[in-house]
């Protein structure tokens, strides 16, 4: 029997906003896949890493001057398309489009980009303040992150809806730390749990103005309760 659903493509199942921002990611990443083979002379990662990338220091060094230049802010909204490898940037684009779905099917595309460009940049901002070294920041992982706040908080609101452990909902950003950790101590890793946690937060917050009826479904929940 003949299915009308067989020949359309996955990604039709995909939010619109959701798509476009995973190949944005998955674009670079391959152009910088082609610069480290020598495609472009001087690999273009290390030149991205440099002018793109947030840094500890260049954060400091605005708030210490108390002079904000465009070239470095707006390296809070560049840095989570660059990554350090190929497998880094599958890694997060992966839970872009896994995470984002869920999101995206709920959130308006503003609202959306909103909660991961805003995580994204809440994260970088604590990761700047608490982290000492110059250690770059970057990667989507971020932003991936606060939409996992984001999807934390629909959940949470979820189950309360129908008298369920809302503490459930945290499970799945428990896992993910409970990975980071075992990947922290077999292979060692730097900060940027921190900026992670950060934007996981941020994600979560955003979700009460950003959702749709976010703060009286939450309201709801409260008279219930």
């Amino acid at each position: 029997m003949y299915d009308p659903h067989a020949d359309e493509s996955p990604f039709n199942a995909l939010p619109p906003v959701v798509v476009v921002l995973a190949l944005i990611m998955g674009v670079n990443e391959l152009v910088l896949q082609a610069g480290d083979r020598g495609m472009f002379g001087v690999p273009p990662r290390i030149i991205f890493f440099e002018d793109y990338a947030f840094r500890p220091a260049v954060w400091e060094f605005m708030i210490t001057r108390g002079q904000f230049p465009l070239e470095h802010l707006m390296r809070f909204i560049t840095f989570p398309f660059i990554h350090g490898s190929f497998t880094h940037a599958a890694f997060a684009i992966v839970i872009v489009l896994a995470i984002g779905k869920a999101v995206g099917e709920i959130f308006s595309s503003v609202a959306f980009l909103a909660v991961f460009f805003l995580s994204s940049v809440f994260g970088a901002v604590v990761y700047g303040t608490l982290v000492s070294v110059n250690a770059p920041l970057i990667g989507g992982y971020p932003g991936a992150y606060g939409l996992i706040g984001a999807f934390t908080f629909l959940l949470w609101v979820n189950l309360a809806a129908v008298g369920a452990n809302s503490m459930r909902a945290f499970s799945l950003i428990g896992v993910l730390l409970g990975i980071q950790l075992v990947f922290g101590i077999l292979f060692g890793a730097g900060l940027d749990w921190i900026a992670d946690i950060a934007a996981f937060v941020a994600g979560f917050g955003l979700s009460f103005v950003l959702s749709p009826g976010g703060w009286s479904r939450v309201l709801e929940k409260l008279r219930r309760d």
